[in-house]
């Protein structure tokens, strides 16, 4: 082909990454990670970590879609990379229409309406799996921190005094809530109350080994293997967190639990209907304790 016309030409798709196919990620639902991220690291409440890719031609910027909030993204989609599933041309094409719509309050209320709908179908369609295991915990712990602690970011911010704050946001990959202090030394009333609040759970004291990190207490519930563990696993999560809330600020606990009577827990997960890609499990306890089990 002649030099002059091959620069003429558009760059292939995938063509910034080196040893890979030229394959578009345009129409590609993806799940993403804090890695993926380029605009703000932990994203917004809104994102729930699975977005439709907009413009894929280069994969180091590419162009997407939360699913959940409904606001674009660039993302790095050429690291380790989750496809989910593709969405139809119409599909996109609307998605598209949406966005030149959004300026406004009602555009963009319409264009992240329609996004979450086309991420809940996805979700159905995929089912539940270890794929799609981090993007649902993400989804129902985004609910409980819309009921004890709106704000821009995914996290629920507890005062316990003397002007010590704990911020407990959600590591969906590991599927365990990690409590952030100032503090450089352990916090025994802090660690009481979690043992309290999280007794099914794991708890472990991290210390970073950077200095201006204070210290971190992990707790670790075990990898839910279906759809209904993982809804058990988000309300263990949720009444853990009204204990604490409950014990160190009894007075927003008490607005908190009006609020929750009179318009009810948010709960996404209860209207999705998830198929099981894998096989059924169910606890059956310790063998040590029990004498039942044959």
């Amino acid at each position: 082909m002649d030099p002059a016309v091959r620069s003429s030409l558009p760059p292939e798709a995938m063509g910034d990454v080196p040893g890979v196919c030229a394959v578009p990620l345009t129409r590609a639902i993806v799940q993403y990670r804090d890695v993926h991220e380029m605009d703000l690291a932990g994203g917004r409440i809104e994102d729930i970590g699975m977005a439709l890719v907009v413009n894929g031609r280069y994969a180091a910027a590419s162009e997407a879609l939360d699913l959940g909030s409904g606001r674009a993204k660039v993302l790095d989609l050429s690291t380790e990379l989750v496809v989910l599933d593709w969405a139809y041309e119409p599909t996109q094409e609307h998605v598209t229409e949406l966005m030149e719509r959004a300026a406004d309050a009602e555009g963009m209320d319409a264009l992240r309406r329609y996004a979450f709908r086309v991420g809940l179908r996805v979700l159905e369609r995929v089912g539940f799996g270890p794929l799609t295991r981090p993007i649902l915990l993400r989804i129902g712990y985004r609910d409980i921190c819309r009921d004890f602690d709106l704000h821009e970011g995914t996290s629920i911010r507890i005062l316990l005094g003397s002007g010590r704050v704990v911020r407990a946001h959600l590591d969906y990959e590991g599927c365990a809530v990690v409590f952030r202090t100032a503090l450089h030394e352990r916090d025994v009333a802090l660690e009481q109350s979690l043992f309290d609040a999280f007794p099914d759970a794991r708890l472990r004291r991290v210390r970073s080994s950077s200095p201006e990190s204070g210290l971190e207490y992990h707790v670790q519930f075990g990898l839910p293997m279906s759809f209904g563990e993982t809804r058990s696993v988000v309300a263990s999560m949720r009444s853990g967190l009204a204990r604490i809330t409950a014990r160190f600020e009894p007075d927003r606990f008490s607005e908190l639990s009006r609020v929750v009577e009179t318009f009810g827990a948010r709960e996404t997960l209860s209207g999705l209907n998830l198929v099981h890609t894998g096989a059924d499990f169910e606890s059956v306890g310790s063998a040590f304790t029990s004498s039942t089990v044959h």
